[in-house]
C-alpha cells in the first residue's frame, strides 16, 4: 500500500444512493488483481478511512473507478466532493479474485448490491483470457440497479430484485439452479447472508468468495475486520489476508 493524493476526474450518482467516482493517479500501477480496494480518507472530519472496491482500471490513462454506495455520514460526505478536488487515498489493498491461467471453462459471477462493483473488472479479464462468463446480480429494486448493460457486455446477465421491480423476484440464489450446472468456478462478493447462501448452494463448486466489511486501520493492524477460517490459526483478517478467500478457507456465520 501506498499513500497518494488522486484526482477527481469524474462523479457522478448512478443508482439510488449509489455514486461512481473516477479517480487519477499512479496508485493504479500498484493493483494486481480484480477485488482489491483502496482506503480514503474523507475529510479531517472523519478519522477512519472508507473503503471501496476497485471496480475498474485504466492503467495506461492512470485511473481508477470506484462505484460507492452511501451508508452513513462518510459516505454522504464522500458525495459533495467536486471533479478538480483531490482525495487523499490509501491503496491498492488486499488480496484480489484469481483471473488468469485458471484453466476453466466458465465462469459463474454472483453479486450483491454494492458487492457487484469489485466483479466487473473480474469479468473484463475473464472474458479477455477466453473464459465464458454468466453474472447473476441481485439488488434491492429497479433503482438500485447498475451496471447490468455493462455485465452484458461479457456474457449472459440474470437480475434479481427483492420488490420484482426488475427481473426474477427474489434473491440470487433463486436463480443459480438454472445457471450453475454449466459453470466450472464460482466468484461472488455481496453481504455476509447472501455469501452464506450462496457458498452453501454452490459447496460442490471451486470458488472464491469476497467479504465486504467495516475495517478500521485497513492494514491488519487492529483486528477489526476478523472472520474465522478453517485452519490452525483461526481467523484472517479481511482487510489484509483478504478481502478475496477462497471459499473453502473461512467459515461465515
Amino acid at each position: 500500500m501506498k499513500r497518494a493524493l488522486m484526482n477527481i476526474i469524474g462523479h457522478t450518482k448512478i443508482a439510488k444512493d449509489t455514486y461512481r467516482l473516477l479517480l487519477k493517479g499512479d496508485i493504479v500501477h500498484d493493483i494486481k488483481a480484480p477485488g482489491q480496494f483502496v482506503h480514503i480518507q474523507v475529510d479531517e472530519r472523519f478519522y477512519l478511512r472508507r473503503p471501496v472496491s476497485i471496480s475498474d482500471m485504466d492503467v495506461k490513462e492512470e485511473t481508477i473507478m470506484l462505484l460507492y454506495k452511501v451508508m452513513g455520514k462518510g459516505t454522504d460526505a464522500l458525495t459533495t466532493k467536486k471533479v478538480g478536488e483531490d482525495l487523499d487515498v490509501l491503496g491498492p489493498g488486499g488480496s484480489g479474485f484469481p483471473a488468469q491461467n485458471l484453466g476453466i471453462r466458465h465462469a459463474l459471477l454472483v453479486g450483491g448490491g454494492i458487492g457487484v462493483p469489485p466483479l466487473y473488472n473480474l469479468a473484463k479479464q475473464l472474458k479477455a483470457d477466453g473464459v465464458e462468463v454468466t453474472s447473476v446480480l441481485g439488488f434491492q429494486s429497479a433503482e438500485d440497479t447498475f451496471l447490468t448493460e455493462a455485465f452484458a457486455e461479457f456474457g449472459d446477465v440474470h437480475i434479481t430484485t427483492n420488490d420484482g421491480s426488475l427481473g426474477t423476484k427474489g434473491f440470487v440464489t433463486d436463480v443459480l439452479p438454472s445457471v450453475e450446472e454449466s459453470c466450472d468456478m464460482y466468484f461472488t462478493c455481496g453481504p455476509t447472508v447472501m455469501l452464506k447462501a450462496v457458498k452453501k448452494q454452490l459447496d460442490h463448486k471451486p470458488g472464491y468468495i469476497s467479504m465486504e466489511e467495516r475495517m478500521g486501520c485497513g492494514i491488519g493492524a487492529c483486528f477489526a475486520c476478523v472472520v474465522e477460517a478453517n485452519d490452525e490459526k483461526g481467523y484472517r483478517r479481511i482487510c489484509c489476508d483478504g478481502p478475496v478467500f477462497d471459499a473453502k478457507e473461512v467459515v461465515l456465520s
